[in-house]
């Protein structure tokens, strides 16, 4: 993170630099080849496959351009396009050419200088990205290896899940809303393991109603459950005695939410199988455990940050890590309006979603947090509103991390508590 400026990266781009832009595709990629300003070496765009002898011949290009001009250093830049850039990406930063890349939208304001046309095509483009890369308007990708690469792939595998079992959970929900409306009075929870039991058999109230108090507390009797019993399959009863649901299509909707239940439970038995496998990852970066000692801080917030963040020795300091997750502080003023000071929302969204869940468990659960926000909050000096407190002991928990990581330290509550009357405490936050 050295050359995290554009001055820096401007620097970066000297007379023994070749630039290189590439158009990504799914199939066929196009390279274009420039100095640092601007004078093209390529004839035409270089086309080549998505595939190992595309990569190959790529490589090849680039090096006899690279001797020819006697050039010491290649910058190859790309638009992120989906996830076809991964590939490539890997075989350049793997071939001493690390990709960097530059944001789609740059791209699409930038291509009508040139001609005055807002036209797409594989020549224009490559020349766009490389103009970007010379004007240092790009970013310097992260591309995990190792543990934390497996830690991206099972973070996004977990996130993965969980929206599928949202999906299928709402799926369970519009069902009852249709056929058994009261079974929501019954149970608050769909996914209930008793009521799951009872719906494997008796879904419909006319079911319910077959089955009765006795029959319904021998399913859970079978299942060795013992939280329930009759009165509360007596509930189950009289709710299916006053049902208002529909009664058509009955057998459609029996297979329906059959299917629905598989669905949830094969899908919760492959969640818990991904958060084994993220626990015994998390186990394997060093320090990585002792973030968990702190109180409101769990599992799944550490594993999705070290996921989203990778290697924390990367970063010089934590308002880095604080900008990658959008949270840096943004004021829009001009000329004489002072405007509303706000976090910058530009960044990894997940990371940002992430830390804000994590903020409002440690403000409920830790005590050091919790007199955090009210510090922020009830401050006489810009007292911050809940929302903008809760970013505030966001950016603070990033602070707290970087310093566990990095330093190898623990987690200590009285230096917590100590740090919020420090006097640049209100400064930093404002």
């Amino acid at each position: 993170m050295n050359s995290n400026t554009q001055n820096k990266k401007i620097e970066a781009i000297t007379e023994k630099t070749l630039v290189i832009g590439i158009d990504v595709g799914s199939e066929t990629h196009y390279a274009r080849a420039f100095d640092h300003r601007g004078i093209e070496y390529s004839k035409k765009p270089f086309k080549f496959s998505n595939d190992e002898a595309g990569f190959a011949s790529f490589k090849a290009w680039i090096l006899e351009i690279k001797e020819a001009r006697e050039k010491d250093k290649v910058v190859p830049g790309m638009e992120p396009t989906g996830h076809y850039w991964f590939n490539l990406g890997k075989f350049l930063q793997d071939n001493d050419m690390k990709p960097v890349l530059v944001n789609p939208h740059h791209v699409k304001k930038s291509k009508e200088l040139d001609d005055n046309s807002q036209t797409k095509n594989d020549r224009k483009d490559p020349k766009v990205i490389a103009g970007l890369v010379r004007e240092g308007r790009y970013m310097i990708p992260y591309l995990p290896d190792g543990v934390y690469a497996d830690l991206r792939t099972a973070s996004n595998m977990r996130f993965q899940i969980q929206s599928e079992l949202t999906r299928t959970l709402n799926r369970i929900s519009r069902w009852f809303n249709i056929y058994f409306p009261e079974y929501k009075t019954v149970y608050g929870n769909l996914d209930a393991v008793s009521g799951m039991l009872v719906l494997k058999t008796a879904p419909l109230p006319e079911d319910v109603l077959a089955l009765g108090v006795d029959g319904i507390n021998k399913i859970w009797r079978d299942a060795k459950i013992r939280a329930v019993g009759k009165k509360r399959a007596q509930t189950l009863v009289s709710a299916a005695e006053h049902s208002v649901g529909s009664k058509e299509g009955a057998i459609s909707a029996r297979m329906e939410i059959n299917m629905l239940i598989e669905d949830y439970e094969s899908r919760s038995a492959r969640l818990q199988e991904v958060m084994a496998l993220i626990e015994e990852l998390v186990k394997k970066i060093p320090m990585a455990e002792k973030l968990l000692a702190i109180k409101g801080v769990g599992i799944k917030t550490v594993s999705g940050f070290l996921a989203e963040v990778g290697d924390v020795s990367r970063f010089k300091s934590p308002k880095e890590l604080q900008k990658l997750a959008g949270l840096a502080l943004v004021e829009n003023s001009s000329g004489k309006h002072k405007g509303e000071t706000t976090i910058s929302r530009r960044g990894r969204k997940r990371l940002r979603y992430l830390l804000f869940e994590v903020a409002m468990s440690l403000v409920s659960k830790n005590r050091e947090f919790a007199e955090l926000h009210q510090y922020y909050t009830t401050r006489k000096q810009n007292p911050l509103k809940k929302m903008q407190s809760l970013m505030a002991v966001a950016a603070k928990l990033i602070r707290v991390f970087y310093a566990m990581l990095t330093k190898g330290v623990d987690y200590d509550p009285k230096k917590m508590s100590d740090d919020i009357r420090r006097p640049m405490v209100g400064s930093q936050a404002a």
